[in-house]
């Protein structure tokens, strides 16, 4: 089995940030947001890994390399365009050939491994098995209509959910994927909807699995959802490197990067990105920094930084 990690996104949720840092490689709780999706692949022995990238190429490449330091072999494809995840998955074709995959989101981190899924997929025969997690507000989300253990429909976040399965980012495909790819048309939003290739192989008489997933999970693509994800992996401490500076008291939920120096009179709920430098007369509160900051008063609720100009 390969992996296919899906991270052309512009990461626009997380401007000015991501204007700097491509959002697969901005570092969560100091380590890559991929190295999370190198380490559940690596649990069910995949090493073999295509990442889909797009404008990020470059910066992508000279992070990640080949991957050796990863413990994984990285080959690159690129999606020029943003046209949806169907139309990039289609350009790790070559890469997969026949062989069974899984497809993973870059931006999604996970507290919990897949092995007994990825057991359960090959064991199935199954043309696609789906992770879904039970949510609140399922019309955030792609949605399972589930009859047992098979997905009999899907729809991308419906106004009106008939379920609460939402479908969490991470997808086990046989070859049969490549048959329907070619059959899709946009969506209402213009692009090629993964959800739609599945309902595809449903229509065309395939096996189509979810597997229940009951521990949590976080996309990390917004301000909100990136500092709970850090505050997650860090229990709700804090995690300073050894090798940055600072000058002011340091509440929960605070992740200071390598070589960072943070002045100010306060900080918590906040993550200050590696070689940062921040001065601050006041508090800083659940906020991303980068790059040289500076403030005469509170930094609250915000993303900043200070290489990015318009």
């Amino acid at each position: 089995m390969k992996g296919v990690i899906l991270a052309a996104g512009k990461g626009s949720r997380l401007y000015p940030v991501t204007r700097i840092v491509p959002k697969p490689i901005l570092p969560i709780a100091n380590r890559l947001t991929v190295e999370y999706a190198f380490d559940r692949l690596k649990e069910i022995g995949i090493h073999d890994i295509c990442i889909v990238v797009g404008e990020n190429e470059p910066q992508m490449r000279a992070a990640l390399g080949e991957g050796r330091q990863f413990d994984v072999h990285l080959t690159y494809v690129r999606q020029e365009e943003p046209k949806g995840l169907a139309h990039a998955v289609g350009f790790a074709k070559d890469f997969v050939g026949g062989d069974p995959f899984v497809l993973y989101l870059g931006d999604s981190v996970y507290a919990e491994g897949f092995a007994k899924y990825a057991e359960r997929f090959r064991e199935s025969g199954c043309a696609n098995l789906n992770i879904v997690k039970e949510v609140e507000d399922p019309s955030r989300f792609g949605v399972a209509n589930v009859i047992g253990e098979r997905i009999v429909k899907l729809v991308e976040k419906p106004k009106n959910p008939e379920s609460n399965l939402a479908m969490a980012g991470l997808y086990f495909f046989g070859p049969q994927l490549w048959n329907v790819l070619p059959t899709l048309k946009p969506s209402w939003r213009g692009e090629y909807e993964i959800t739609d290739a599945i309902q595809a192989l449903i229509d065309t008489g395939e096996t189509v699995l979810a597997g229940i997933y009951h521990n949590v999970w976080f996309d990390t693509g917004t301000l909100d959802s990136y500092l709970e994800t850090s505050a997650f992996l860090v229990e709700d401490g804090t995690l300073v490197d050894p090798s940055s500076t600072v000058h002011g008291h340091i509440g929960d939920k605070v992740v200071i990067g390598p070589g960072a120096h943070v002045e100010c009179d306060l900080i918590e709920d906040s993550v200050v990105l590696p070689g940062a430098h921040v001065k601050v007369s006041g508090i800083i509160r659940h906020a991303i920094l980068g790059g040289p900051v500076s403030s005469d008063g509170d930094v609250d609720s915000t993303i900043l930084h200070g290489e990015y100009t318009e």
